[in-house]
């Protein structure tokens, strides 16, 4: 058995069991094949003075057993807002001693990164520390916002040059890396996992009423609805689909899943237009009822500023629900017709109509769940083993 250190900034634990899911999903397929023994060092982010907003991470222990994954929470400092371009060092100088003690008392075979900035960096110097080959995973913004600004784009230019493998979660972001300068020989498309015993078509009037029926939801039991799905960010595009619910017809209501901080903004801007009525904020959305939420639906909009792959589209399409987003990432990987949903421009207008023709001509369940029969966690950890052993033993 091989044995892997991976460094990712994303990652679950006490006090934010939503934050980095599909990362842990990922370690856990993969540890659970029996050919990769798995350990995640999870670096935690403090700021030098205490801050409210990072009060809850003091509950998270320094280490912690998830499944077969051995995962360690060392602490380094942030300064919010300040220091993103030197993360990457301020990350390897918080991890590098635990690295070096772990890799002493059982050698590594391999180091990973799975985001490209901050985590692909400060891996980088810990892999060549230790002299282990080197795998950086990217998923998106960590390409799109931070290849954008010139410390960090060095930084991983560099990580990447270093690197053994380099992963892409879509083929548009590959081409994306390609174009930054990243060598496209040692680039593999690696797509998202999907847990398909979850994420599974329920009729949509009986996840109706069973989502109606929960308190903490409340979601109406009548009319057509929409859902969105994501942190509330602005990147997100949670407006967007706001301002196009004003344009589709007064039984179409919207329901928005997740937190963040433009949430007052987005609140304002219903009251604004007029909708409190048909636009609910359903918070944080436990994970055991996410498939029934989307199931629910009749579309999964997602007008997203940018994306790798987002994992929200593929479990939209599994749960039979057509999807209404905007020509980025691997949009088009994903939505090959019209059975899947539909790709519109990021505007209002483009939104309405792409939702409109969805509701006046609804694919079957069975027929959206069809595009997602690619997608399994099994078939992501086989695929990412694969990657890294030929990685392990090219070093």
């Amino acid at each position: 058995m091989k044995r892997l250190l991976s460094i990712s900034t994303l990652y679950p634990a006490p006090g934010r069991a939503g934050f980095g899911r599909f990362v842990s999903r990922q370690m856990e397929a993969l540890a659970a094949r029996g050919d990769w023994e798995v350990t995640v060092v999870n670096p935690i982010g403090k700021p030098p003075v205490p801050m409210q907003r990072y009060a809850a991470l003091e509950q998270i222990p320094e280490v912690a057993q998830q499944g077969e994954v051995t995962v360690h929470h060392p602490r380094f400092m942030l300064v919010p807002g300040v220091s993103g371009p030197i993360n990457p060092f301020l990350i390897a100088s918080a991890v590098l001693p635990l690295a070096r003690k772990l890799h002493a008392e059982t050698p590594f075979d391999m180091v990973d990164a799975q985001f490209f900035y901050p985590d692909g960096p400060a891996a980088a110097k810990v892999a060549r520390a230790l002299g282990l080959p080197l795998a950086i995973k990217a998923r998106g913004s960590d390409i799109h916002l931070w290849g954008e600004k010139a410390l960090a784009r060095r930084q991983m230019l560099a990580a990447a040059e270093q690197a053994s493998a380099l992963l892409s979660v879509s083929c548009a972001l590959a081409r994306d890396m390609v174009a930054m300068g990243m060598p496209e020989t040692r680039i593999s498309v690696h797509y998202t996992g999907l847990d398909r015993a979850r994420f599974q078509p329920l009729e949509r009037e009986a996840a109706r009423q069973l989502i109606s029926a929960i308190p903490a939801m409340q979601v109406w039991s009548e009319g057509r609805l929409l859902l969105c799905v994501g942190a509330l960010l602005a990147i997100k595009g949670q407006a967007l689909a706001i301002r196009a619910l004003a344009l589709l017809p007064d039984d179409v209501q919207l329901a928005i899943a997740g937190t963040g901080a433009d949430e007052p903004v987005l609140r304002k801007l219903v009251s604004q237009l007029g909708l409190d009525a048909r636009v609910q904020f359903l918070g944080s959305v436990e994970h055991d009822m996410l498939p029934h939420l989307l199931c629910a639906a009749d579309a999964m909009v997602l007008p997203s500023e940018r994306e790798g792959l987002a994992n929200a589209w593929i479990e939209a399409l599994a749960c039979g629900t057509p999807v209404v987003i905007p020509d980025v990432g691997g949009a088009r990987e994903v939505v090959q017709d019209d059975s899947a949903g539909r790709i519109v421009a990021r505007t209002p207008e483009a939104i309405a109509q792409g939702v409109a023709e969805l509701l006046a001509n609804p694919p079957g369940q069975a027929d959206v769940a069809a595009n997602a029969e690619r997608f399994s966690w099994d078939a992501n950890a086989a695929a990412l083993a694969e990657i890294y052993t030929k990685a392990a033993e090219k070093h």
